[in-house]
């Protein structure tokens, strides 16, 4: 692998969670990073946490214009991360269908936009973040994993349009992220075991995992059109 000294890398959703772990490693690897999200407390935090190359920045990427505009202002970057994601879950018949349309406006559409809007270097790269949902379906989360295999079938059809970029997704299992912070600690704890005790990893994933795999699919140059699981083996559990 090739190191990023001196890679423009911008991470969608690097205020917290996975897009965080990410935003630290290409840090740490040289990189010139920006995080975007749509929490100024969040994004002042996390900036914190990374080195003086490091920049933030208010986005939402529901909003096309603003994505229009970011963009715009900036020279082209050489690897973008798509993380962010709201993502209400649930069965079929009992979510409402208004929390999955919003379900899929922030992970496929978000990603879409940032995707149709994005300045990328040549041979720079674009990854999504989807989830081993997509081929591992729950019947408590149905919408999921719908979703996460249509962001994936998203990045295979852009590796071939936006060529010669790479667009490559990673697919994390049951990852310890602040999404589980709002149980009781020994609710999650106890969660967190049971699937630990299913998985042939026998561990819960780490944000810094996901992130392991993002860098990889950034700095190896053959990478395009695919996606990387990083699951603990919940896809052959």
């Amino acid at each position: 692998m090739t190191q990023l000294d001196g890679c423009r890398v911008l991470v969608v959703g690097g205020s917290s969670g996975i897009g965080l772990a990410v935003a630290e490693q290409a840090d740490k690897r040289g990189a010139a990073v920006t995080i975007a999200s749509r929490s100024h407390e969040k994004l002042a935090n996390a900036r914190s946490r990374l080195g003086p190359m490091a920049a933030a920045a208010v986005l939402d990427t529901g909003d096309m214009q603003a994505i229009e505009a970011f963009f715009a202002e900036r020279e082209a970057f050489d690897h973008v991360v798509v993380s962010a994601a709201q993502t209400p879950s649930g069965p079929v018949r009992t979510l409402p269908v208004e929390h999955a349309r919003q379900a899929m406006e922030s992970k496929f559409w978000g990603a879409y936009r940032i995707a149709r809007a994005a300045k990328i270097a040549e041979r720079g790269s674009l990854t999504f973040i989807s989830g081993f949902l997509a081929e591992r379906p729950s019947a408590a989360s149905v919408t999921q994993g719908a979703i996460n295999a249509a962001l994936e079938g998203l990045g295979r059809g852009l590796a071939l349009e936006l060529s010669p970029v790479r667009v490559n997704s990673v697919s994390p299992g049951l990852i310890d992220t602040p999404l589980w912070s709002k149980l009781p600690d020994e609710a999650r704890e106890g969660m967190f075991g049971r699937a630990a005790a299913n998985l042939p990893a026998k561990a819960i994933g780490q944000p810094s995992d996901v992130a392991n795999a993002v860098v990889f699919l950034m700095t190896t140059p053959f990478a395009t059109g695919s996606t990387v699981r990083v699951d603990g083996g919940g896809v052959i559990a």
